[in-house]
């Protein structure tokens, strides 16, 4: 059971790596034996990963990437394919939030998350996959949605939509390159404490809303282990289309 989890020989991309949710599974991935390729635009962070990483025996690889640059894109496949080789797993991390009313949301903003949680997910899979496709290489591309793609929140309308259209973007992928053996999901975690969301989670608003999550609490970055490994691996090589919810029964609280 352990062999069907390992990642040995494979080669992972990580967008969003510099912090929060994409540097714990660089971490994550490293450890089953993945080469890891950490991206972000945070470069100084980067080279401080790959240092730890490198330290416990993990192979790993940064590259400059902005997810809303179609030539970023490119040429971040293009430097780790040079140094590591075709990228055969896809964490399609990278994110971004902005508050506020629906009516009261500046255009710029709108964009900047429609960007990076959408456009930037679209670009990074496409780019994935036509190399791929090209090499003739079975992969497994999975996409960081949101528990907010599912059921909205107040305050948060381009993140609500962008994730919700994440998911369906996943579902059309997967639809579309299950025949070249690619197989493309997504996760939907609850909250979990990250730099992007630490302030609303210790106002009384956000600890409000913890209190109506039926575990009573936050997740902890490992409980995200599991279910990352399971779509990465072949321990999931029969799981495709499918946008799985780890949230600790925040979905089903009552309304």
């Amino acid at each position: 059971m352990q062999d069907r989890f390992s990642l040995a020989g494979r080669t992972a991309m990580v967008t969003g790596a510099s912090s929060g949710l994409g540097r714990h599974f660089a971490d994550t991935l490293a450890a089953a034996g993945a080469t890891v390729v950490l991206g972000a635009r945070r470069r100084r962070r980067l080279d401080e990963a790959v240092d730890q990483i490198a330290a416990v025996a993990g192979r790993a690889f940064a590259v400059d990437l902005d997810v809303t640059d179609p030539g970023s894109v490119t040429a971040a496949f293009a430097a780790a394919e040079a140094e590591c080789g075709l990228i055969d797993i896809v964490i399609n991390n990278a994110g971004t939030v902005t508050g506020g009313r629906a009516e009261e949301t500046l255009l710029d903003d709108w964009q900047m998350v429609v960007d990076t949680n959408l456009t930037g997910v679209h670009l990074v899979a496409a780019e994935a996959a036509r190399r791929l496709i090209a090499g003739g290489r079975p992969g497994s591309l999975v996409t960081i949605a949101s528990i907010l793609g599912l059921r909205v929140s107040p305050g948060n309308a381009a993140y609500n939509a962008t994730k919700a259209a994440v998911i369906q973007l996943t579902k059309s992928q997967a639809l579309e390159w299950a025949r070249h053996g690619i197989r493309v999901n997504a996760i939907c975690p609850g909250y979990f404490e990250t730099e992007l969301n630490q302030g609303f989670l210790q106002s009384e608003r956000g600890q409000a809303m913890v209190r109506r999550i039926p575990l009573r609490r936050v997740g902890r970055l490992e409980e995200l282990d599991g279910l990352l490994l399971l779509l990465a691996s072949d321990a999931g090589s029969f799981i495709t289309g499918s946008a799985m919810v780890i949230d600790g029964g925040h979905l089903c609280s009552s309304l």
